[in-house]
């Protein structure tokens, strides 16, 4: 079954993998993507429990290179790029002037050269941000068009790669990656992911992507592995507490709002958003991003209200029934002295208000693979 929402979506180098499996196609920033195949509660318990394999082709990848390629990527994002060592990836975001937030994206320093990882939805728009801060000494290389990228995901996702790669992945960390071989396929493998368990994602030319899409569902069977789709994508993250963007994220939010004040560089120098951001950190929030469980029966969705004593006083940004715990879970905005865990409201489904608690995420334990 597919649905689309105006104009023509693009489809992955899977989109006919993804049918033939029966997957529910929707679109989603702009492409043809799988909901989910067999069901999203179980999808999300396989990745919990064993491994589950994404497309993630949909993502921008683009290459800053040249000279005064580090100098330009101080200057366009909110982390301090000059940390990274090769071989290494940094969460980070470009900001608006304003503070505002153009995207949050991953950084990756290899021997030559910086990988810059965008959300799909944003692709666009980011890669005309980016040319329209740079100068001499910079290049911007587009690799979207030719790059595959699948994710690996789960307890089971280093047994079953080390399978079918010499590399040691023993010595690759959480935000850590490397180049080998997959299969016969030449591959940049990171340790990174959007679930909170274990993983890796593979990076690779496109024309590659079935058959080791294929190979990898092959191989994969001694450990029950399925493919997985965008539901069970989302309500994994949720339970982390990550955010995404469109829902907690957007050009309107300060990333001291969404607790991201960790990978806004204080000492780095100047850089797009910076002042706009110092100044949000002196005068303090007007709101907070916080988690919250449900007390009673229900389900909280995106959009839905958060009221305290009768008042209308925030709004749901992602809300699921947790597959992990079996209760209602999601992330508000509210005013900052609701902020603190344990405090109560009442989250308005259907016009009733289901009682709330306030959390810190995440909802369930992480199992990345930390270095010592």
């Amino acid at each position: 079954m597919t649905e689309t929402h105006g104009g023509e979506p693009k489809k992955t180098p899977l989109y006919d993998a993804h049918v033939r499996a029966g997957a529910r196609m929707i679109d989603f920033g702009g492409w043809l993507m799988p909901v989910y195949y067999r069901g999203i509660v179980e999808e999300h318990k396989k990745v919990r429990q064993k491994v589950g394999l994404f497309d993630l082709c949909h993502m921008g990848e683009v290459e800053i290179s040249g000279p005064r390629a580090l100098e330009f990527l101080q200057q366009i994002t909110s982390n301090d790029v000059s940390a990274l060592t090769v071989g290494q990836a940094q969460y980070t975001l470009l900001c608006y002037p304003d503070g505002g937030i153009v995207d949050d994206i991953l950084v990756c320093k290899t021997d030559d050269a910086y990988l810059l990882v965008l959300n799909a939805s944003n692709t666009t728009k980011d890669i005309e941000w980016i040319r329209s801060h740079a100068d001499d000494g910079v290049e911007i290389r587009d690799l979207s068009p030719e790059t595959a990228l699948l994710a690996i995901q789960g307890p089971d996702s280093a047994s079953l790669l080390s399978q079918l790669t010499d590399v040691d992945l023993d010595k690759v960390y959480y935000y850590q990656f490397t180049s080998g071989r997959v299969a016969d396929v030449d591959c940049l493998i990171s340790r990174t992911g959007y679930t909170g368990e274990d993983g890796f994602e593979l990076f690779f030319d496109h024309a590659h992507a079935e058959t080791l899409w294929n190979l990898l569902l092959e191989e994969g069977s001694k450990y029950d592995i399925e493919p997985i789709g965008l539901g069970a994508r989302d309500t994994l993250r949720l339970e982390m507490g990550y955010s995404l963007y469109g829902n907690e994220l957007d050009s309107t939010t300060s990333p001291l709002e969404v607790g991201l004040g960790w990978i806004v560089a204080k000492n780095k120098g100047d850089f797009v958003g910076r002042d706009a951001i110092e100044q949000v950190r002196k005068e303090g929030v007007s709101r907070r991003l916080i988690g919250f469980k449900l007390l009673e029966r229900g389900v909280p969705r995106t959009g839905f209200q958060i009221a305290k004593d009768g008042e209308v006083v925030g709004v749901v940004t992602s809300g699921s029934l947790s597959p992990t715990l079996s209760v209602g879970i999601g992330m508000c905005f509210v005013p900052p002295e609701l902020a603190k865990p344990g405090n109560k409201f009442h989250v308005l489904i259907r016009g009733k208000g289901v009682a709330a608690e306030s959390v810190r995420p995440p909802f369930v334990e992480g199992k990345v693979r930390k270095s010592k």
